[in-house]
């Protein structure tokens, strides 16, 4: 009998062990690292970003695409467009369309945090286009991840979201 009782005993202390064991067939879980107080994440991700504006102030699309790892994704309003041809064929047919006159997506970084050997970052845009009609502003927020890719860092994907323009009331139509 008492011989039942320590076998239960140990087995009851056994199990809580046992199940706390992590499932080999579970992913590792990844750490997670602030980057906003670092001066040379910040120096380094704001110059990538400095040069996506330069080069959509300058309308070249073969200088976006270059700032895009070969294989990165595009997200706007107005599709998904993959690789680096993608994104250069893309902007080329929009700043044909609609030139750009000023563009700014560096301002309000709200995020930049490391995920293994990875960097995400969120933050806001501004934008001033030449249409028929006159300069059209836009604006929303942007989500980027970054890899490296030789010794540079590259947008591996690039989400730009637009705030939705205000319906013309009548007294302007």
């Amino acid at each position: 009998m008492h011989l039942v009782a320590l076998v239960g005993l140990a087995t009851g202390f056994a199990l809580p062990t046992f199940a706390q064991q992590n499932d080999p067939a579970e992913p590792p879980i990844v750490q997670q690292r602030d980057l906003l107080g670092v001066v040379k994440a910040i120096d380094e991700f704001g110059d990538l970003h400095r040069k996506l504006d330069e080069a959509y102030d300058k309308n070249d699309a073969a200088a976006v695409a270059a700032l895009f790892t070969k294989d990165a994704l595009f997200v706007a309003p107005d599709g998904m467009f993959s690789g680096r041809q993608g994104i250069k064929t893309r902007h080329a047919e929009t700043f044909q369309r609609l030139p750009i006159i000023d563009f700014n997506c560096s301002r309000e970084r709200r995020h930049l945090d490391a995920i293994d050997n990875a960097v995400w970052s969120a933050g806001q845009w501004a934008s001033t286009s030449q249409s028929q009609t006159g300069p059209v502003f836009a604006w929303g927020c942007w989500t980027a991840i970054y890899v490296r890719e030789g010794d540079a860092w590259k947008f591996r994907m690039l989400t730009l979201s637009e705030h939705p323009r205000p319906a013309a009331s009548a007294e302007t139509k």
